[in-house]
């Protein structure tokens, strides 16, 4: 069997593209994650018992489901239920960031485990507020100590992201499998398809190492 790897470098244009769009789409459901995340972590550690059951459920029904039924989920149930048209990246982005948040929050969870007792006590000796201690004190100190989980759940952030190809959303997946149909070249293509997703998970997993490096040195 010959391989033309050349043909499909020429005809890379369109993964090209794609490949931007999975990026777009994986930072802002990663910001999402993160912001989710945080905010369970504070809720999970409220003092009303309702709000932590609504958190505890969330994260079980969450991490109890595959993302591909999330995903639809988003795409098919929501916008009949919201009354609005979220289009297909919309609906991918939030459903990506919605279960990352999940994760996330466990994540922070273990690295707020290591946060002394003494904190709490030194910040409340100081008259400082509850919300003053979690942003100036507390989650500084969390995401240092979990920068590499971090890393690594946002890295499977980009391993999720070929599901969206089932709503239609042209990211790099899809883009491939269109340029198969037009080539009839499955190896070739896919192969480039994997070089891609390893670049972009290399460049995210070297800037987690250097980002946890810079932090060392802070609290150095």
């Amino acid at each position: 069997m010959d391989f033309d790897f050349l043909l499909i470098i020429s005809k890379m244009g369109p993964m090209l593209k794609a490949t931007i769009t999975t990026i777009g789409v994986a930072l802002v459901a990663c910001c999402l994650g993160m912001l989710l995340g945080t905010v369970l972590l504070i809720f999970k550690n409220s003092k009303y018992r309702v709000i932590r059951i609504f958190v505890k459920v969330y994260s079980s029904a969450i991490r109890g489901t595959p993302a591909l039924v999330q995903i639809l989920v988003f795409y098919y149930v929501l916008p009949p239920v919201i009354g609005l048209d979220i289009g297909p990246v919309t609906a991918g982005i939030m459903a990506i960031g919605f279960n990352s948040g999940a994760y996330v929050a466990e994540i922070l969870r273990g690295g707020l485990s290591r946060i002394s007792e003494g904190q709490w006590e030194a910040a409340n000796a100081l008259g400082m507020k509850k919300s003053a201690v979690w942003i100036k004190v507390i989650l500084p100190q969390i995401y240092y100590s979990v920068i590499p989980l971090l890393v690594n759940e946002f890295t499977m952030v980009i391993k999720i992201t070929p599901l969206l190809s089932t709503i239609t959303v042209l990211e790099l997946t899809r883009a491939s499998q269109h340029l198969i149909v037009s080539t009839y070249r499955p190896v070739e293509v896919l192969t480039m398809a994997a070089i891609l997703y390893f670049c972009i998970c290399f460049t995210l997993s070297q800037f987690g190492e250097r980002l946890q490096r810079r932090s060392e040195l802070y609290r150095l």
